[in-house]
């Protein structure tokens, strides 16, 4: 897989320079899907991002999404014509912007689309996770599909969490390119 076809998939807000993302898009090659607006963000001008890049990729492309960036995936999937283009997704710490805490923050992003996606994914959620509690990152690995994996007590999954380049994650994403290379 091509490093620019790895598409990185930032939450509200974007990933700071010491968030794995970040990390491992300086360190790797990845491509970041730049969004127009991270502080209020629409999801239907994320998901015309997302397919823009997505067509105009040359081959099948891997998505590594982290906290809205993950709600972002199940949107786009729903919507686009485009998904036969998706060899995976690693989907990290979704957020929940059903709580009603976030509803009149992101408004355009409840309810969360929760459909199988027609793609390989593996999600990863934290037990104390502050922004989506682990019964209902479990519930959406479960709606969408997607191979769960506990990862203990880490918070947000972030920068925060002291993560660094985060080799674990990529062993996660490297099994999403070894199931389509056999």
């Amino acid at each position: 897989m091509k490093p620019e076809n790895v598409l990185i998939l930032p939450g509200w807000q974007n990933s700071g320079p010491e968030h794995w993302q970040s990390r491992w898009e300086a360190l790797h090659g990845y491509r970041r899907v730049d969004q127009h607006d991270w502080m209020t963000p629409r999801r239907g001008d994320w998901i015309a991002r997302l397919e823009d890049v997505i067509l105009g990729c040359d081959g099948p492309v891997l998505l590594v999404a982290h906290s809205l960036g993950c709600i972002l995936t199940a949107a786009w999937a729903e919507v686009s014509r485009s998904t036969g283009r998706v060899q995976g997704a690693l989907l990290v710490a979704p957020g929940d912007p059903e709580r009603d805490e976030l509803r009149p923050l992101l408004p355009s992003w409840a309810p969360i689309v929760r459909q199988r996606l027609p793609f390989p994914s593996i999600l990863v959620g934290s037990r104390d996770d502050p922004y989506c509690s682990f019964n209902k990152a479990q519930s959406l690995a479960g709606s969408w599909g997607s191979r769960f994996i506990d990862y203990g007590e880490r918070g947000h999954i972030n920068a925060e969490s002291g993560l660094g380049d985060w080799p674990e994650g990529r062993e996660l994403l490297s099994e999403l390119t070894e199931k389509k290379d056999n």
